[in-house]
C-alpha cells in the first residue's frame, strides 16, 4: 500500500501511530468515516425504504399467498354453488320421496303414470301418436352440391 492510499484510509490523529518512523507499515487501523457517516445521515430513509418494502410484501402475501384474499374468493365462490347444489339436490329428494311414497301407498294415479312412461301401457280405445325421429342425411342434397360446385367457379 502506498503513503497516499494509507492517508485517504487513516484518520489524521491514527497517522503516527499507523506509521512507525522506521517506514514499515505494522499495523494500520481503517476507519471507515465514509460510510458510517452516511449511513447515520440517510438512516431515516433507509429506515421507511425498508419499511415500504416490507409492507409491499405482506401486502402481496395477503392478496395472493396461500391463504390470501383471491383464493378466499375462489374458496367463497366454491362454497356458494356446492350450497345451490346442495337446495337442488334437496329438492330433487323430495320430489323422488313424495313419488316413491305414492308408488308404494298405491295411488292409483301415480301406478298408472308409471304404467304408461315405463311399460307403455294404453287404456282400450286410446290411439298412441309417436313421433318418429328424422334420421340426418349424412350426403347432402344434390341441389347443394351443384350450388356449391358453382360457386367455386
Amino acid at each position: 500500500m502506498g503513503l497516499d492510499c494509507v492517508l485517504g484510509m487513516v484518520g489524521a490523529d491514527e497517522w503516527d501511530r499507523a506509521v512507525p518512523p522506521n517506514g514499515q507499515v505494522l499495523h494500520m487501523k481503517i476507519t471507515v468515516r465514509i460510510a458510517g457517516n452516511w449511513m447515520y445521515r440517510m438512516r431515516r430513509v433507509l429506515a421507511t425504504l425498508c419499511i415500504a418494502v416490507l409492507s409491499v410484501f405482506i401486502g402481496y402475501r395477503v392478496v395472493f399467498g396461500a391463504n390470501g384474499m383471491k383464493v378466499w374468493e375462489s374458496k367463497r365462490a366454491e362454497v356458494e354453488r356446492l350450497e345451490n347444489d346442495i337446495d337442488r339436490q334437496k329438492l330433487e329428494h323430495e320430489q323422488l320421496q313424495r313419488h316413491v311414497d305414492g308408488l308404494q301407498q298405491g295411488i292409483p294415479s301415480v301406478i298408472e303414470k308409471e304404467a304408461r312412461e315405463q311399460l307403455g301401457y294404453v287404456k282400450p280405445g286410446e290411439v298412441v301418436l309417436f313421433e318418429q325421429k328424422a334420421k340426418s342425411d349424412p350426403k347432402p342434397a344434390p341441389a347443394a352440391i351443384a350450388e356449391n360446385t358453382e360457386q367455386k367457379h
